[in-house]
């Protein structure tokens, strides 16, 4: 049984299950996620815990099996957390999960805690078993498309809200931009606006003397934003990227690479494959497939020819060499790089010509 984060509480509410499992790689949901399951327990008299660590081949899986089958001295009710920071249980485990499943007992409240995981291992015995047997909840990290109304919702939780119209959507993006791919951080100065302020309406003004600027930038993101054109958001994660110290050869790579897969679907779609096939083929899946999908009609061969003359220009600067036609600077280049990029990509305006159209780089 799947349940999103943010029917929890609901769910909770209406009476816990035996067995629980969160995976996913955002920290702060996966932690909030868990607490309310803890503080559910506690109030359901599952007094007694014990947590289980699975780290390398030699844990002791028979155990954790016998603890959970072992009545307590102390407390009616017992609550078992097993954590597997690897994903991967192994052999032995994977067999330990699945019989642990089948034995589980109302005395007893699992919570297990996984990162991320994979097709395979979604597919897998194990996970299977943890599926059947309780409730899943998968943790994502929030895009940046929804963070606006992530922020609104725990400003409401906490009493507060923005303006309405156009100043409130400007504080959110506000927000939203300076918090950027670190929930953590967002958490934090939300409380900290809760602090600072009564419940109640906040002011653009008083929501941008109080947050500091506490994004981190993905560089894999990174391909996404200037796919998308969004002109704005690229620029700004790109200064971010080198604010963090993040190597100017993997941010080309990125680039680089989106760059050949858009040719490669390109040259296949030419030769007669469907655009799907030809997607699969490259290994092009997810939020990635859609702007291939949007972007593609508008490529010209020449187009991508450019961009790739233009990855390979800027592959070498990142290196240390140098272009008479380039900036000298590998920052400056890969900014270069993303414009071009994102001048092919963005929709035209009915009626509007290409050439009149053109980013100045």
């Amino acid at each position: 049984m799947q349940v999103r984060p943010d029917q929890l509480a609901g769910h909770l509410a209406k009476g816990l299950k035996r067995l629980y499992t969160v995976h996913g790689d955002e920290p702060l949901l996966a932690q909030e996620a868990a607490d309310a399951v803890r503080a559910a327990a506690r109030a359901a008299g599952y007094s007694e815990r014990k947590v289980f660590t699975v780290s390398g081949a030699h844990f002791d899986w028979s155990g954790l099996l016998g603890s959970a089958q072992a009545m307590s001295l102390f407390a009616d009710r017992q609550l078992i957390e097993i954590r597997i920071p690897g994903g991967k249980p192994g052999k032995e485990g994977s067999e330990a999960l699945q019989r642990y499943c089948e034995a589980l007992s109302d005395d007893v409240l699992t919570l297990v805690h996984l990162p991320r995981l994979d097709g395979t291992q979604l597919k897998s015995a194990w996970y299977t078993a943890l599926d059947g047997a309780g409730v899943t909840l998968r943790v994502d990290p929030v895009e940046r498309r929804d963070l606006p109304t992530w922020i609104a919702r725990r400003l409401a939780a906490q009493g507060q809200t923005v303006a309405d119209g156009d100043e409130g959507q400007r504080t959110l993006a506000f927000v939203a931009d300076r918090v950027e791919g670190n929930l953590l951080a967002a958490h934090q100065e939300l409380q900290k606006l809760g602090l600072l302020y009564p419940a109640g309406t906040l002011s653009y003004a008083e929501v941008e003397a109080a947050v500091l600027n506490v994004a981190r930038y993905d560089v894999f993101k990174l391909g996404e934003a200037v796919l998308a054109g969004h002109v704005p958001r690229a620029l700004r994660m790109l200064d971010g990227l080198r604010a963090e110290g993040e190597a100017a050869v993997l941010v080309h790579w990125t680039l680089a690479e989106d760059i050949r897969a858009l040719k490669r679907v390109h040259d296949a779609m030419a030769d007669g494959k469907p655009l799907p096939m030809a997607l699969r083929e490259q290994r092009v899946w997810g939020v990635k497939e859609r702007l291939f999908e949007r972007v593609l009609p508008a490529l010209t061969g020449n187009d991508l020819a450019l961009l790739v003359e233009a990855a390979s220009i800027c592959d070498g600067i990142v290196k240390g060499l140098k272009h008479p036609d380039w900036p000298t600077d590998a920052w400056d280049a890969l900014r270069r790089l993303a414009l071009m990029l994102m001048q092919r990509v963005m929709p035209l305006p009915r009626g509007a010509s290409a050439c009149g159209l053109r980013l100045v780089l």
